[in-house]
């Protein structure tokens, strides 16, 4: 285990300014990891002016899409090169099973290649001519980098949500400061190791372990930092936006969701019962985008719930490290106890409890809860309607396609969504009127570095991956040019 006391800044690892430490919890069986450096105010105000040092020198900046491609390149190769290290550091910081850490490592991977392949691409196409009714005149729109960015990301994807917002900001042109989450910030920390291990230029990355409560309004309202980049909860979101706004600040806000599943009768029930289980069990259903309510037509309601119920319960629960183990713990003792309160709440309320609902009774310690399925959820219930993030799902019956339509958009939120059925048609039907940034049609949650991730309503703003992702971080500067001889001639005609 290396030491995770001190602070990226600057190139160089360095001690708070005011030392001081938290702890990393191993999440299968509640006990200390390590500590972890806690950074205050002062710490970034360190960090800021070294991102601000290195924006305006234009040592990065100034380099071409090219050269930033190749430290892009090489990050994405260093993290190959200690892919078991750093899928072992999740699966203790956050409690995965190992499998999905090796998955989430290799995408982190991809999202720095992809980036560098548009870090090249964005020579050639940071200037494009505009067409100008007077031919006098002659008009460019210019691509620049944002400027020093602040990125601030959750616990549940830990590398690979740092990757979503480093890769595409370093690609751009901007320097910035990582902020991971206090629970789970060792591979954050790592992520630094390698930028020092391939020489990315001093400033250019800088990462702040600490407290959210402690450092997160002097990051987002910081005057020298030019963007927030956030994702996380929807209350923390909405407090940035509120500390931006003071100063125009450029923020994107990835939030939280409530996404529907809706399977309609001529369904394989095999493949409904798979996806289903798959978008509200990965990762212990702590997935922003997780299809935690299901709407399942009548005709087969009763008995894809069975068929549900029994899949469910045979799901191996443990350490990630167990080579069975499809459902680990949740990642912290707060996060535990949110899910378990919301499950009582429901079975108190009367709330048909078809599986699960409890911790495990093997476990004596770790914060494990069953996989838990809830039936004839009302749509007015807390189950129906707000995030739990953990592997609880609510599921109701439908009779028509546009009764499960105006249920699934009934909602604040609208990150994602999924229908399944063998009419095609109809799927893309549906997938047009469901107000949601991601749509999947007989699946759930495959995401591709390739492709928009971001949703409508209160689940954000902006659009993360994709070329999109890029545009994040970019500028766009009108230049024109009066390419005539003659005078313009309307004060000295």
């Amino acid at each position: 285990m290396q030491n995770y006391d001190k602070l990226f800044i600057n190139g160089r690892w360095v001690l708070p300014v005011h030392p001081a430490s938290f702890d990393s919890i191993d999440p299968s069986n509640e006990q200390v990891i390590t500590q972890v450096a806690a950074a205050s105010p002062s710490d970034v105000e360190l960090a800021v002016e070294a991102a601000r040092q290195a924006f305006d020198s234009g040592i990065w900046s100034g380099l071409s899409g090219t050269q930033r491609a190749h430290y892009l390149h090489a990050i994405a190769t260093e993290i190959r090169n200690h892919l078991t290290q750093l899928a072992s550091l999740e699966v203790q910081d956050n409690g995965k099973p190992y499998p999905e850490a090796e998955w989430d490592i290799n995408d982190a991977a991809d999202c720095f290649d992809f980036y560098a392949k548009l870090a090249v691409e964005l020579d050639t196409q940071r200037e494009q001519d505009i067409a100008l009714p007077d031919v006098r005149f002659h008009c460019v729109a210019r691509k620049e980098p944002v400027g020093v960015a602040c990125a601030i990301i959750p616990w549940n994807y830990p590398l690979l949500m740092a990757a979503w917002k480093v890769a595409p900001a370093l690609a751009a042109g901007c320097t910035l400061i990582l902020k991971p989450a206090e629970a789970t910030s060792l591979t954050a920390i790592e992520l630094g190791r390698i930028a020092e291990k391939v020489q990315l230029p001093a400033g250019v990355l800088n990462i702040l372990t600490g407290i959210g409560a402690d450092i997160g309004p002097a990051l987002t309202e910081h005057p020298h930092i030019d963007k927030v980049a956030f994702t996380g909860s929807v209350p923390v979101g909405k407090q940035i936006m509120q500390s931006a706004a003071h100063q125009v600040k450029n923020i994107s806000l990835e939030l939280g969701g409530k996404s529907s599943f809706i399977v309609f009768e001529d369904s394989e029930l095999d493949a409904a019962v798979e996806w289903i289980m798959f978008g509200i069990f990965w990762n212990q259903g702590q997935v922003c985008s997780a299809t935690s309510r299901v709407l399942i037509h009548e005709d087969i309601y009763e008995t894809l719930l069975l068929r549900l119920k029994t899949a469910a319960e045979k799901i191996k629960i443990g350490a990630g490290f167990d080579t069975e183990v499809k459902l680990g713990p949740l990642v912290n003792q707060k996060q535990y106890h949110h899910v378990l309160a919301a499950i009582e709440r429901g079975v108190k309320d009367g709330v048909r409890l078809v599986s699960g609902g409890n911790r495990p009774t093997e476990f004596s310690q770790g914060y494990y809860v069953q996989p838990t399925i809830f039936a004839d959820v009302p749509e007015d219930h807390p189950l129906w309607n707000e995030e739990i993030f953990g592997p609880v799902v609510s599921i109701r019956s439908f009779k028509t396609e546009s009764e499960a339509v105006q249920s699934a958009n009934n909602s604040i939120f609208g990150l994602a969504g999924a229908v399944m059925s063998k009419d095609l048609d109809r799927c893309h039907r549906v997938a047009r009127a469901l107000r949601a940034g991601i749509i999947w049609i007989n699946c759930s949650q495959p995401t591709f570095s390739q492709a928009p991730w971001g949703g409508y309503k209160q689940s954000g703003i902006g659009r993360e991956l994709g070329i999109w992702g890029l545009e994040n971080y970019l500028e766009v500067k009108q230049i024109t040019t009066f390419q005539s001889a003659e005078t313009w001639g309307w004060y000295l005609s």
